[in-house]
């Protein structure tokens, strides 16, 4: 059992962020290099996140031995017995052989560094580039990413000149290695402290607030308000910038040499706009004779970024458009079955998509309704205190893990408390649940805060490439310092508690931060204690407010232009509703008729071709018979009039359009 804790939570990983990435990237138009760059970014941060409590456990086992070492002790089979105490030192169920977690830990912090500062970067410029050539793109890369590299280069020059002026120190190859780790490790304490101040707060709030019906449905009714007017603004953009490529088309003809790259940009458009555009194949131009002034390659790469980008941009309004639109056909739907006497969940529309049939059996009607209007309300409150109690533990350790006598620190008294007994489960599921929680605080603010339109991960594939790889420079640059602070305030780290004993693998990678002591004993002790100051920020709003003030609408309560944009998101709501009934009642009203009178239709086709078949050989047999022959096609004039209108369908006026209906091109009248 020694590796297979570790073997089975590197696959379980793995497939973790493999999901992830799947709800939010798109595997089939996405470049490979870009989901591969992104998922293995993720991969290897939840990794540190879920291996690290093992870390811990084994380090004190480790202790443990030591300690038992340095004491007379006698063996004892699985176990070894200390003989003044008679204390028991038991092995962890998953205990990880000497010589692999430094090798681990080197390989997976070093890969992940050498991923955000440096190819990350890199690719974004890349993705976001719209040269028409490989080596384009790499050449626009490079130049975009020489200011960012720059100052890099700038900021750890600082630091090595101050290590090489002061003469304390003597300039060895570990401790420029621990000025790196210490360089990008205040950088990601910077922002981590940030991000850990909003989601302490937003993240019991946004629980609580999930139990108001009432709340939800009108924060619904502002994203409806808010999106319909950047979808508006997305799509004009769309045909602005389709109408600058459809004069490009014209004036750059299919023999000039810049012509491939049109066809480049054309290919990025819409098909609808493909389609109305055309190639203009058919007209010759000796493009060498004419005076005409042509877009150069440079401009023809500007307009090429900014296809992709406002194609992207109008794809995203869309589907979200749709996503917010069952969410408030849903909220609507909950809010009138409250007071059913039946007790039976009743919706507005059917599901678009097909339900599972074992879903179909357990979440009956019944149920669905005693969940969603009865159990789920009071399961969010509960879920909300749970939160809101494990955040104050949160704010409370990080002003105090400093404090090691006596130990203030209530994630370290759980620890030292279960060290005593050695119980390695409690040990590795209180690790687990702090950093877990400390984790989704950090990162669920990465999922959630949005800059302008550069920079959004938006679910059901819909993030384009430079978010994907921004957040996997995010998460890389804000896991190693989430780390160090969780063993701070559980005081696993020689530097906090000031004790002369075995550091975790982790810790030994990271390298003695006693090279710059004014980091290690004022930057890295003290700043986590704004985050008291951001908890108060938060809970009052202040950001929210300043947004606002800004011009920048957000969801306020006593806000005027909260209230009139939740009016203009409900009529538009309500607008869509009508629309989608009265396409629904039109299906149904076809579906009826196909069922009704489909059969009838059927056997009148058959007896009219048996009848034209009996009327053929008659008339055959009794050519010389004119007058016969005469009043018997006025018959069959008259039954086939009848019959036409028996297949005739009525039309309905309030769908659409005629031409949806799918019977109509099959059957052929």
């Amino acid at each position: 059992m020694s590796g297979a804790a570790l073997g089975l939570e590197i696959v379980f990983v793995f497939f973790l962020a493999l999901f992830l990435l799947h709800r939010y990237g798109d595997f089939k138009k996405q470049h490979r290099l870009v989901i591969v760059a992104t998922l293995l970014a993720w991969y290897l941060c939840f990794l540190i996140v879920f291996i690290l409590p093992l870390d811990v456990s084994t380090t004190i086992y480790n202790r443990c031995k030591l300690a038992v070492n340095s004491s007379p002790a006698e063996s004892n089979g699985s176990y070894v017995t200390l003989a003044p105490s008679k204390q028991k030192c038991f092995k962890p169920w998953s205990y990880i052989p000497d010589g692999i977690m430094p090798i681990f830990w080197r390989v997976v912090y070093w890969t992940s560094q050498f991923l955000t500062w440096i190819l990350l970067p890199f690719m974004q410029s890349y993705a976001r580039s719209g040269g028409f050539s490989i080596t384009g793109k790499i050449k626009t890369a490079l130049i975009e990413n020489a200011i960012y590299y720059g100052t890099y280069l700038l900021i750890f020059g600082a630091f090595l000149i101050y290590v090489a002026v002061n003469p304390k120190f003597n300039l060895q190859w570990n401790q420029l290695q621990t000025i790196g780790i210490a360089a990008a490790n205040t950088w990601g304490l910077f922002l981590l402290v940030l991000l850990l101040g909003y989601g302490l707060v937003e993240i019991p709030r946004s629980h609580w607030n999930g139990a108001k019906r009432g709340y939800l449905l009108m924060k619904t009714y502002f994203k409806a308000a808010k999106l319909m007017t950047e979808k508006a603004d997305a799509e004009e953009n769309l045909e602005d910038i389709m109408e600058e490529v459809r004069k490009v088309s014209e004036s750059i003809k299919y023999n000039h040499p810049l012509r491939k790259c049109v066809d480049t940009i054309l290919k990025k458009c819409p098909t609808e706009y493909q389609e109305r555009m055309g190639r203009n194949m058919d007209d010759y131009e000796d493009f060498d004779e004419r005076q005409n002034s042509y877009p150069s390659e440079k401009s023809l790469a500007k307009l090429h970024k900014q296809v992709i980008y406002s194609v992207q941009r109008h794809r995203r309004t869309q589907v979200q458009w749709q996503i917010l639109l069952e969410q408030a056909f849903y909220l609507e739907d909950v809010a009138k079955n409250e007071s059913s006497a039946t007790r039976q969940f009743v919706h507005t529309f059917h599901s678009q998509e097909p339900e599972n049939k074992i879903i179909q059996y357990f979440y009956t009607p019944t149920v669905e309704w005693y969940w969603e209007c009865l159990l789920r309300p009071w399961f969010y409150r509960v879920l909300a205190v749970v939160l809101a109690t494990f955040s104050v533990i949160v704010v409370w350790s990080e002003c105090t893990f400093f404090s090691t006598k006596p130990v203030l620190s209530l994630f370290a008294v759980f620890i030292q408390l279960a060290e005593k007994t050695y119980n390695y489960i409690y040990i590795e599921m209180a690790c687990f649940l702090t950093i877990f929680f400390l984790s989704i605080c950090v990162y669920s603010t990465v999922f959630r805060i949005r800059v302008f339109n550069y920079y959004y991960l938006a679910s059901h594939h819909q993030t384009d490439a430079y978010s994907l790889l921004f957040s996997g420079m995010l998460f890389c640059r804000l896991t190693p310092p989430l780390c160090l602070n969780f063993l701070g305030l559980t005081h696993m780290d020689a530097t906090i508690s000031h004790k002369n004993t075995q550091p975790t693998a982790y810790t030994s990678i990271m390298g003695s931060m006693r090279v710059l002591s004014f980091i290690a004993d004022g930057f890295y002790i003290y700043y986590p204690m704004l985050v008291v100051i951001l908890c108060i920020a938060t809970y009052f709003s202040l950001g929210t407010r300043c947004l606002n003030l800004l011009g920048f609408q957000q969801f306020m309560g006593d806000s005027e232009m909260t209230s009139d944009l939740i009016d203009e998101g409900k009529e538009l709501i309500r607008r869509e509703k009508r629309k989608r009934q009265r396409q629904e009642e039109g299906e149904n009203r076809r579906r009826e008729w196909k069922e009704r009178y489909g059969n009838r239709d059927d056997s009148t086709r058959s007896r009219a071709v048996h009848t034209d078949q009996k009327e053929s050989s008659f008339s055959e047999t009794n050519a010389n018979r004119p007058l016969s022959k005469y009043t018997r096609s006025n018959g069959r004039t008259e039954r086939d009039r009848i019959e036409l209108l028996q297949d005739a369908e009525p039309l309905d006026f309030n769908a659409d359009s005629v031409n949806d209906d799918p019977l109509e091109s099959d059957s052929g009248r």
